[in-house]
């Protein structure tokens, strides 16, 4: 534009415009100066539109004036970068924040590593973030802010409880254990020699606590980790302590051995080579192994787990640990399949080889070497058909309440036999816990706003000395109040979690096929097999069951 012109100073960091008024020609405003800035070379320096603005008001001064002086007003500077450093999350992370230069100075990223170190970053700072935030607003348009997490300090891990480890497998875990290798193999003529121990085998050690890691602050600050602690282990029956190892621990007695929930004991076991008419029931406290079979009509009730090295037909096994079941068990059912001739019910999990004709009850899982059919389960896990490692059995005909996934080679039959599977009991528990805890949660909430409101009446207020007391003891009892509704808080999340955490572990997987006629359920959510699917899986989300092919 004709009679202006910009300048840079003698420092060169402040732009001066330069205005001759009797060569302007045009019409002069803020912004056609802003517009003639901006399309200047110096459009990267920091305008000031204050000082356009005064420029433009002296330049109309002097054309009424009639004045040909020169006006010159400093309208830009140049400035560096500025660089802030904030630090979060008690001294373990570091930001920084970069607003680019205005035709200034830029610093590179050793300038920024020295920076960090004056402003006390000192640990676990990244030198490639710090690189690509110095280009980053290198390149940036001026004013721009670059802001990037370039530190991270390494939280404390404390050290761990002393923990218990089992010497010894549990006898379900030694069945169950892949059969793939002669090393791994079971001996069925030998089963009481391998899931039994004699006295003085060593069963279980207490491993020493951790110490832990240290960790560090952005700031260089130790974070000392706290040490694990012994925790007190009191033996179950049949164990004692090494005179030796304090923390060692051997089987009294000759047994069975059990590993359960951090307790460990071995119970006294029953052994016998069948249970028929010559023998009679059994009725035992301890641990019961049948080397040979159980026949029709016979009973076996034990304490402990129930170990049958043989075939089950039409009888009642009741355990208060696992049952176990190493060649199969058959019954029979009625017309309508309500009465089973065979019935195992068992406090913990079970596992046959085959079955048919079953009724089965237990708290743990089910699981099932190669077939089950015409059964009816309710158990409080799942139901598992096949080797553990790659379940490739067959699950048909059946009705099944279970609480975990369903996982078999084949599910149904080509017949399209039916095979129903309800997962609602579970979740209904847990709707019906969550419901209590909510109400409970409700009504304490209200009264302790309540009380907290006429605490603080109280407070607000002149206490005659006499009422102290009673005031002291009743500031406890809201005390012990409030702990309460936090500690029903966190439950109350808890059992949230676990609604959903349910939700995704309910599925039923089919590794080979799924045959029409399988049936699931949660509660009014029902999915129906209309055909048959190759390998498929089918789980609830969104409110909804999902039909998944597996590749």
């Amino acid at each position: 534009m004709k009679g202006i012109d910009f300048q840079l100073d003698e420092s060169g960091v402040y732009l001066n415009l330069l205005i001759q008024p009797s060569e302007v020609d045009a019409k002069v405003d803020a912004k056609a100066l802003i517009s003639e800035f901006e399309n200047s070379q110096f459009a990267n320096l920091y305008l000031s539109d204050e000082n356009v603005i005064n420029a433009v008001e002296l330049l109309v001064k002097a054309r009424k004036e009639n004045s040909e002086h020169v006006i010159k007003e400093v309208v830009a500077e140049k400035k560096d970068a500025v660089v802030r450093f904030r630090v979060e999350d008690n001294d373990m992370v570091a930001f920084i924040s970069i607003s680019s230069a205005y035709g200034g100075h830029s610093p590179s990223p050793k300038e920024l590593m020295n920076l960090a170190t004056e402003k006390g970053v000192t640990r676990g700072i990244s030198k490639k973030i710090l690189k690509k935030v110095a280009i980053s607003a290198k390149k940036s348009q001026p004013g721009t802010i670059v802001d990037d997490l370039f530190a991270k300090g390494l939280p404390v891990k404390n050290g761990k409880d002393s923990k218990l480890k089992p010497l010894v497998p549990n006898a379900l875990e030694r069945i169950l254990r892949p059969q793939s290798s002669s090393s791994t193999r079971v001996d069925m003529r030998n089963l009481g020699d391998v899931i039994c121990v004699k006295a003085n085998t060593e069963v279980l050690r207490r491993e020493p606590p951790t110490k832990g890691r240290s960790g560090f602050t952005v700031k260089g600050d130790v974070i000392a980790p706290k040490p694990g602690s012994w925790i007190k282990f009191r033996p179950g029956d049949g164990i004692k302590s090494s005179d030796k190892d304090e923390n060692l621990y051997l089987a009294a007695i000759t047994g069975m051995p059990k590993f359960q929930n951090e307790k460990m004991w071995v119970d006294d076991t029953f052994i016998c080579k069948g249970v028929n008419v010559g023998t009679g029931n059994i009725k035992y406290d301890g641990a019961v192994l049948v080397n040979g079979d159980v026949t029709e009509k016979m009973e076996i009730t034990a304490s402990g787990d129930v170990t049958i090295n043989g075939f089950v037909e039409s009888a009642t096994i009741k355990a208060g640990g696992d049952i176990i079941i190493t060649e199969g068990a058959m019954g029979k059912v009625n017309e309508h399949s309500t009465e089973f001739s065979t019935k195992l019910t068992a406090e913990g999990s079970i596992h046959v080889q085959h079955g048919q004709g079953l009724n089965i009850q237990c708290n743990g899982n089910v699981t099932i070497g190669r077939q089950l059919a015409y059964s009816k389960i309710v158990c409080g896990g799942g139901v598992t058909v096949g080797p553990v490692d790659k379940p490739n059995g067959n699950l048909f005909a059946c009705d099944i309440q279970c609480k975990a996934s369903i996982t078999a080679g084949t599910l149904g039959a080509v017949s399209g036999s039916h095979l129903n599977i309800d997962f609602s009991q579970g979740f209904n528990n847990l709707l019906e816990r969550r419901d209590t805890v909510e109400e409970l949660l409700q009504q304490l909430r209200n009264n302790n706003s309540r009380h907290k409101d006429k605490f603080e009446l109280i407070r607000s207020k002149k206490i005659h000395p006499e009422l102290k007391r009673k005031l002291a003891e009743a500031e406890e009892m809201f005390k012990s109040e409030s702990q309460l509704l936090a500690w029903l808080e966190e439950k109350a999340v808890k059992l949230k979690l676990a609604k959903e955490t349910y939700q995704q572990e309910i599925k039923l997987i089919a590794n080979k096929r799924l045959y029409a006629g399988v049936v699931v359920k949660l509660n009014n959510r029902t999915w129906r097999a209309e055909r048959e699917y190759a390998k498929a899986k089918i789980h609830y989300e969104g409110h909804q069951w999902n039909y998944e092919p597996l590749i």
